[in-house]
């Protein structure tokens, strides 16, 4: 599924259906390594630029092999007992969020970062940032485990 994002605030959210995320995934540790901030009920996932952002998003039966031009990969676990995802912006509103169906359960998340140019739709070109498409992979796991980086990307970005 192939989604654009508004990003407002530098990110946005992939979660159960049921839940809500405040923040609190937002460790230090998060911000300069992860890029991801993990909750209970899902997975706020840091952008480069406070705009448009493409995503694309893949429920696979099994973990896929790294994206060769990632720059950037980390996963961590989402529990989805609702068995409906949903990816937003932080000013979404419901009528604005991306919805679709898994067999709920606990899946491990893996989000790359793909360099990549403009989003095909109109974007900010006053925001300062890199352009990325968030590749972000789906798979059913039998249990939870932690945050992990597989490809250590820029800590920082300039901004």
């Amino acid at each position: 599924m192939h989604l654009v994002v508004h990003a407002d605030q530098r990110q946005f959210s992939l979660r159960d259906s049921l839940a809500r995320l405040d923040g609190s995934g937002w460790t230090p540790e998060a911000v300069e390594s992860h890029r991801i901030g993990v909750e209970r009920g899902g997975v706020a996932i840091a952008t480069a630029r406070s705009d448009v952002v493409e995503v694309s998003v893949t429920v696979l039966p099994s973990p896929p092999e790294l994206v060769a031009s990632a720059e950037h990969v980390v996963e961590a676990s989402v529990p989805v007992p609702s068995g409906s995802v949903v990816v937003s912006g932080p000013a979404d509103y419901p009528s604005q969020e991306k919805v679709f169906a898994v067999e709920p359960g606990v899946y491990r998340v893996r989000v790359s970062y793909v360099p990549a140019g403009p989003p095909s739709v109109t974007w900010n070109e006053h925001e300062f940032g890199e352009h990325y498409r968030y590749v972000v992979e789906l798979w059913p796991v039998t249990s939870s485990s932690g945050v992990e980086v597989l490809r250590q990307g820029a800590a920082v970005w300039d901004g």
